[in-house]
């Protein structure tokens, strides 16, 4: 049995920005993405939230979502995710009641409790210096939802009548327990935690508790997947990405190396453990390749869903990507599907 072939497929994006490249051609081959992997029959096309980083274009979620929204029709776009202790949780609930007025039964809002930048920027988007502390994100949380459900004070129009498919996201176990314990559908970061992976999903559906939303625990698991014709390719066009994770890591981030640039850039000894740390951490290779280590994720996890995020520097090795992912799970040319979550037990 194929568990590639049974679940969900959906589609992550951060609207990268490389060295050949500008934020308007950025924004406008996310689109192209979205429509690409919608003619393939992905589920799901989620946005990420980054501020402050020159090569990623994705820093307001709920407009870019309104964006790729209008350019498909059957996807659930969705926000992977907005971060929510840089909102107030009013201004989430108008933007995504207004995005799923605007687009019924196909609005996501993936909700996370970290920054999603560093300190100094945190402070310039709360227009605060005070951190929030860790016991201030359920009770954001908890206002959020409420705004949808109509049980808050104020009125968030259009929020309350309106509501989008909420998720947690989450790369720890704290997360998972936020989500266990408030019957939400759990989206997991294995792309850039994948240590924690299972100890976080056995902890979720461990402290799962039926709600109103979800009848049975949902767990959706993000990896980072390039996919090629060969192994070597796959490696070559992966190449950017580990760079990208490698200047992160020492603190300067910038935008999305070429291939060539990757592979001519000039790595010292501890750069290179961490490149090659970071490939090892992803999906890689050739289909026959990729198809062994993705059925694997899904058996290790017995995920719900699985969504796959690219990080390569051209867009037509993307594109070819996502091509090639489709037909090992036995996607053809066909539309996609906005279909909810099923909270049937």
């Amino acid at each position: 049995m194929s568990r590639l072939r049974d679940v969900p497929l959906s589609a992550l994006d951060l609207a990268t920005v490389t060295t050949a490249t500008n934020a308007r051609t950025a924004l406008q081959q996310t689109r192209e993405l979205a429509q690409h992997v919608e003619r393939f029959g992905f589920t799901r096309f989620w946005l990420a939230e980054h501020h402050n980083m020159p090569g990623i274009a994705s820093s307001s979620p709920a407009i870019l979502i309104g964006h790729v929204a209008d350019a498909t029709t059957t996807l659930r776009v969705g926000s992977g995710g907005v971060m929510l202790p840089n909102h107030p949780p009013l201004v989430v609930a108008e933007q995504f009641g207004t995005l799923s007025a605007l687009h019924p039964g196909r609005i996501d809002l993936g909700i996370g409790r970290a920054p999603g930048t560093d300190q100094r920027t945190a402070q310039a988007l709360r227009r605060t210096t005070g951190p929030l502390s860790v016991d201030d994100f359920p009770q954001q949380l908890s206002e959020l939802t409420g705004y949808f459900d109509g049980t808050e004070e104020l009125n968030a129009m259009p929020a309350e009548g309106n509501k989008p498919d909420v998720f947690l996201l989450g790369s720890s176990g704290y997360s998972a327990q936020v989500a266990g314990l408030l019957g939400l559908p759990f989206a997991f970061a294995h792309h850039f935690s994948a240590e924690n992976t299972l100890p976080a999903l056995a902890l979720y559906r461990e402290r799962f508790r039926p709600s109103e939303r979800l009848a049975k625990p949902y767990a959706l698991v993000c990896a980072s997947v390039v996919v090629a014709d060969t192994d070597e390719q796959a490696r070559r066009i992966a190449g950017p990405g580990a760079l990208a994770w490698v200047k992160l890591r020492s603190g300067r981030p910038g935008p999305l190396a070429t291939d060539q640039e990757a592979a001519d850039y000039p790595y010292t000894d501890v750069e290179r453990l961490i490149y090659e740390d970071r490939i090892a951490s992803q999906i890689i290779g050739s289909p026959k390749t990729v198809e062994a280590q993705l059925e694997r994720l899904l058996e290790d996890t017995r995920a719900d869903e699985l969504m796959v995020t690219t990080m390569v520097a051209e867009q037509s090795a993307r594109l070819r990507s996502y091509e090639l992912l489709a037909e090992l799970a036995g996607r053809s040319t066909v539309q996609g599907s906005s279909e909810r979550v099923k909270t049937e037990v």
